[in-house]
Parts: structure tokens; C-alpha cells; sequence
């Protein structure tokens, strides 16, 4: 004896729908209610067709029709491997990511016993997280959609929507909470100035920031007496200076950095000192940058979130496509 699951479609923006008449079409609109019983009655009319068919030994019409009904369509195919490639491109760049990361961690020797204590710390370890997860949620979306394996794609739309929540709440949230977020900002960037010889990631991303956007400490240059090798108390040739990528010519008019630049530099008065080092903090060059670049980050911010949207729309009407396209014939 053989059984059927008669499954009825959920209708998508996307999917074809069928116009055509037949003798039992009314000329007055149906009602849902209408609507869904006869769909029911022709649910139960092709279940016989069904058992009528195979019970004799023949293909049966219903079956045929199911199963073109059911077949992947030339735009399922071409959503299904752009699916594939956008993953493994994206899985490829988190497995960079997750090796830059743990290079980082192993050069700087992270994992020796006098440092591991502090790993937690360490912002390679960021790189290391942010890679492995963007590998696996991508290589689950690109496995699953090679495999047509549901619970891989469930679980990669699943996390794809929760990713699209976090950054809207995200946006949300930074944007009514201005006066926090800038305070959250000062308190790290003081830390990272504490730390700035200490860290060589810390120091890297200080200067980076401090040199490409031509500022000095958090909100003006004195704020380098935070830390102990920079203080005017300090011993040291460091004492009352700043570090070269604060000096507005750091190279002298040369071609060797001078690493010396900045030395003595908060002893000036600032109209001295302004021809020597930048006199405004890197955190008012943030804010700057920020409103001159707004229409950009706006665009990418959008873009970032459009593909996500795509992919999790892609995504739906595979599963879609896929369970629909397993509709068998189980036998008993």
C-alpha cells in the first residue's frame, strides 16, 4: 500500500500564478473561503488520481503533473549557484581574515604562557572571531545550497535575519545615544593611549589614526600626559612629548622619519607648539570626517544591507523551491 503527502503551496511574491479557467470557474470572484475549498476538493481529487494510477500498474496523470509543476525552472538554477559563489567568495575572505588574525596572534606570541592571561585583550583576537564566523555561516550557506540541505539553509537565513536585526537595532541605537557612544569613544581611545607602548596593535591603530587624519591625543594633544612614558614626571627622553605621528612634518622636509619630533613638545605654549605638532584631538577629526563622508557611509551602509536582504530572499525561495521539489512517492 503506498501513501501520498499532498502538500498545498505557499503562495510568494514571485511565483506563477494560475490564470487559466476551467468549467467550475464562476463568473462572480470567489471568496477565500470558496477558494480554499476548492482547493481541497481538487487536493483530494488528484490524491485519487494518485492511488487510481499507481494501484493499476500505470504512471498516473497527477503524477506527471506534480512532477512538472514541481521542477526547478531555469531562474532556480541561476538563483541557486549565484547563492554558491557569493558564499565561497565570502567563506575564502573570512578564512583571510581568520589567518591575518591568528598570524597576528602567533607572531606577537599571544599564546606563551607570560602572555595568555591577556589574550582576552588582545584586538587580533577580534580578527580570529569575526573571521571564523563569517566562515562558517557562509560555508553553511554555500554547502547547503550545493546540497540542497535544508537545515543548513534554515540555519543560514536564520542568522542572516538575526545579522539584518542587530545592525538596524544597532544603527538605531548609536544614533539616539550620541553623547554615549562619543564618551565610549574617548574612554577608548585614552586606554589605547595608555597603552600605546605597550601594545603594538594599539600603537599601530593610534597611529594610523592620528597621521591620516592629522589630530593629536583624544581631545587635544596634552591628553598624551596619560600615558606614564609621555608624562612631564616621567624619566626618559619621552618625558613631555608626543609620538612622531602627532608632528605636522614628522619626515622634516627629508626622507627618514624622525622619530625624535614630537620630544618636548607639550613643555610649548601652543602657538610654538602648532608649528611642531597638531594641536586638536583625533576625536573631533572623527566627528569631521564622519559629516563629510556621510553620503558614503550612508551608500554603503545601504548596499551592505540590500545584499543581505537579497540573500535572505534568495535563500527563502530556494527552501521554497526545494521542498516543493521533493514531493515523492513514499513507498510502504
Amino acid at each position: 500500500m503506498k501513501r501520498y503527502l499532498v502538500m498545498r503551496r505557499i503562495a510568494w511574491p514571485w511565483s506563477r500564478k494560475d490564470s487559466t479557467q476551467n468549467e467550475s470557474t464562476p463568473l462572480l470572484p470567489k471568496t477565500e473561503s470558496a477558494k480554499r475549498d476548492i482547493d481541497e476538493e481538487e487536493a483530494g481529487q488528484l490524491s485519487i488520481e494518485f492511488q487510481a494510477g499507481t494501484n493499476n500498474g500505470q504512471d498516473s496523470p497527477a503524477l506527471a503533473r506534480i512532477q512538472h509543476y514541481y521542477s526547478y525552472s531555469l531562474m532556480d538554477y541561476v538563483l541557486k549557484y549565484l547563492l554558491i559563489i557569493c558564499n565561497l567568495v565570502f567563506t575564502v575572505l573570512g578564512l583571510m581574515v581568520l589567518g591575518v588574525g591568528m598570524w597576528g596572534l602567533i607572531n606577537k606570541e599571544s599564546f606563551a604562557q607570560e602572555k595568555i592571561a591577556s589574550i582576552g585583550t588582545d584586538p587580533m583576537l577580534i580578527l580570529v572571531t569575526l573571521g571564523l564566523l563569517l566562515t562558517m555561516l557562509c560555508l553553511s550557506g554555500c554547502v547547503g545550497a550545493l546540497r540542497e540541505n535544508c537545515f543548513l539553509l534554515k540555519l543560514f537565513s536564520a542568522t542572516v535575519l538575526v545579522l539584518i536585526t542587530t545592525q538596524v537595532l544597532l544603527t538605531i541605537i548609536a544614533y539616539s545615544l550620541q553623547e554615549q557612544v562619543e564618551g565610549f569613544l574617548r574612554s577608548s581611545m585614552l586606554i589605547a593611549m595608555a597603552r600605546y607602548q605597550d601594545d603594538l596593535d594599539l600603537r599601530f591603530i593610534v597611529d594610523e589614526i592620528q597621521s591620516n587624519l592629522q589630530c593629536c591625543g583624544a581631545e587635544n594633544y596634552r591628553d598624551w600626559e596619560n600615558n606614564i612614558y609621555y608624562n612631564c614626571s616621567a624619566p626618559g627622553v619621552l618625558a613631555c612629548g608626543v609620538p612622531a605621528t602627532c608632528c605636522v612634518d614628522p619626515l622634516e622636509n627629508g626622507t627618514v622619519w624622525n622619530s625624535q619630533c614630537g620630544v618636548g613638545a607639550q613643555a610649548l605654549d601652543e602657538f610654538t607648539a602648532q608649528s611642531v605638532i597638531f594641536l586638536g584631538g583625533c576625536l573631533g577629526g572623527i566627528s569631521r570626517w564622519i559629516v563629510q563622508h556621510e553620503g558614503l557611509i550612508g551608500t554603503v551602509a545601504i548596499v551592505v544591507l540590500g545584499v543581505q536582504i537579497l540573500t535572505l530572499l534568495i535563500t527563502t525561495r530556494l527552501l521554497e523551491r526545494i521542498h516543493w521539489h521533493k514531493v515523492y512517492i513514499m513507498k510502504s
